[in-house]
């Protein structure tokens, strides 16, 4: 818990950094520039993010699986060949994606940009030469987190590149920058740390004792098994994030669909401090469940979940009372999209409450449950979309996505507790469920009804809370087992198992023995 607890801050705090940056971006796009040119923005970079999801093919789960356990069983000659396996066909995917949606880019625009088709086709074939950089960049990043350090997840991909993002923008804004140069400046972030993470795995593979490379490994069958359908997995899970957008833009039109991402950019903040805690687990989690050990999956499984709890229900709390008045950021003209922040975050508090079960169910390697989970979620969200978007515009969009987040927790939170015996339901997550209700929930409502709503009655009534839920927290802090956080000494380098600290030879005796029993 200790590894997980340093890893966890080190994600968290790149988190911060990412949320502040992707959020500064949204305001900056949404003042600076028209609602039509702010809804084109949002629609490629989602379009952009669902074809590098595409290209992944699943390898930023597998590689963490299978290095994670390699590191479990000290197999640390084997890195090299399971980055060998993911690279060659992430590669080709990503080219062949870029040259095709450069290619159809105006058949595309006629489609999902009525009205603003020599834009939009523009800003698409802007960024879709950045499609293998991104490739490139998560694999890297997914490698390094298979070596179970997050640092360099948290440098790279949450601190470096939304900044880099952020500044690049503000540049082509400020300097006039029309068309094209505005989606230039939001994706060449992509090659510059493309080109430093692959560096920087190269050298950690060969610091942690894989620098030889078993040729006889093939494990090419075993590989593309596992991560096939976490490949599909993982689209269709983004595409619940950001399909939305673009059916908003295609059915509703360009100006609700920058409403639309400008809404739901609230969700991104919770969802960037779950994701600090989840990434921080997996490789741990993938260790537990390699020695079959259902004792610290569990215990992994329910302390990590109080602290999701801990970290996200305070935003969407807070988000849910005030969902008009935090919408003023972006515009007056964007207060509509209340009842969208409300729907949504309503739907998180349950998504988070079940801990992080998809990746219990994947690292437990149930990667075929967890793509027909998803899908199922997906068909939802999709049909639902094009049912209630026609009509309700972006409130159908987002009961859409909201029902289809229950569906994508429930369904394997059950497979989860009958078929492995893990519950995310311990004493530190009831803890932190009612410890965030009553300060986040209850006082800001009393706030509200007192002060009436309003930037001063957010602020009175966040601080109320906070200084409440720190003193519950250190009031609980045994049960919640913050003190893990609090008492890190570390580093955060990783630490090779037991088994991968033999050296070569007695390692090759090890296997001897074990082929003579």
């Amino acid at each position: 818990m200790s590894r997980v607890a340093r890893g966890s801050t080190i994600n968290l705090a790149g988190a911060v950094v990412a949320a502040m940056a992707n959020f500064g971006l949204t305001v900056l796009v949404t003042r600076l520039t028209s609602q039509s040119t702010a809804g084109i923005f949002f629609s490629v970079t989602s379009l952009f993010l669902l074809a590098t999801s595409l290209g992944q093919l699943g390898t930023n789960t597998g590689l963490v699986y299978f290095l994670s356990g390699a590191r479990a069983r000290g197999e640390l000659h084997r890195y090299a060949s399971y980055m060998r396996v993911a690279l060659r066909p992430v590669l080709v995917v990503g080219v062949v994606m870029a040259v095709a949606m450069f290619v159809f880019a105006g058949p595309l625009a006629r489609v999902l940009a009525s009205g603003h088709e020599a834009e939009f086709t523009s800003y698409l074939r802007a960024v879709a030469i950045f499609i293998p950089c991104a490739g490139l960049l998560n694999l890297a990043v997914s490698g390094t987190r298979g070596l179970g350090t997050m640092r360099i997840n948290a440098l790279l991909d949450q601190m470096s590149r939304p900044v880099l993002q952020v500044g690049l923008v503000l540049l082509a804004i400020v300097f006039g920058g029309r068309s094209a140069v505005l989606a230039v400046g939001w994706a060449v972030p992509y090659v510059i740390l493309a080109g430093v993470g692959w560096r920087i795995w190269t050298t950690m593979r060969v610091r942690a004792g894989g620098a030889t490379v078993d040729h006889e490994f093939r494990p090419t069958k075993d590989f593309w098994r596992f991560s096939v359908p976490r490949a599909l997995a993982s689209v269709a899970q983004v595409a619940m994030q950001r399909l939305d957008v673009v059916l908003v833009g295609a059915l509703a039109g360009i100006p609700e669909a920058a409403l639309y991402a400008a809404a739901t950019r609230f969700l991104a903040l919770g969802q960037m401090a779950g994701g600090a805690v989840s990434q921080s687990v997996q490789p741990h989690l993938g260790e537990t469940l390699a020695r079959k050990d259902v004792g610290a999956a569990s215990e992994l499984y329910q302390v990590s979940t109080a602290w999701l709890v801990c970290l996200t229900w305070p935003i969407y709390l807070l988000l849910i009372v005030f969902a008009p008045t935090v919408l003023d950021i972006f515009g007056s003209q964007y207060d509509a999209g209340s009842m969208v922040v409300i729907i949504l975050c309503s739907s998180m508090l349950l998504g988070t409450a079940c801990g992080m079960v998809d990746m219990v169910l994947t690292m437990a390697g149930r990667t075929s449950w967890n793509l027909v989970n998803v899908l199922i979620a997906f068909a939802i969200n999709l049909s639902l979309d094009l049912l209630l978007i026609p009509s309700h515009g972006i409130t159908g969009a987002a009961i859409g996505w909201a029902v289809a987040i229950v569906a994508a927790n429930v369904i394997p939170l059950l497979q989860v507790g009958v078929f492995l015996r893990l519950h995310p339901f311990g004493p530190g997550t009831i803890t932190a469920l009612v410890l965030a209700s009553v300060c986040f929930g209850a006082v800001p409502v009393v706030g509200r009804a007192l002060i009436g709503p309003g930037w001063w009655s957010l602020f009175l009534s966040a601080a109320v809370g906070f200084v409440a839920y720190l003193v519950g927290l250190r009031w609980c802090r045994k049960v919640l087992r913050l003190h893990e956080l609090l008492a890190l000494r570390g580093r955060g380098r990783p630490r090779p198992a037991a088994a991968s600290r033999r050296r070569p030879g007695e390692e090759r005796r090890s296997h001897e023995a074990d082929g003579h029993r």
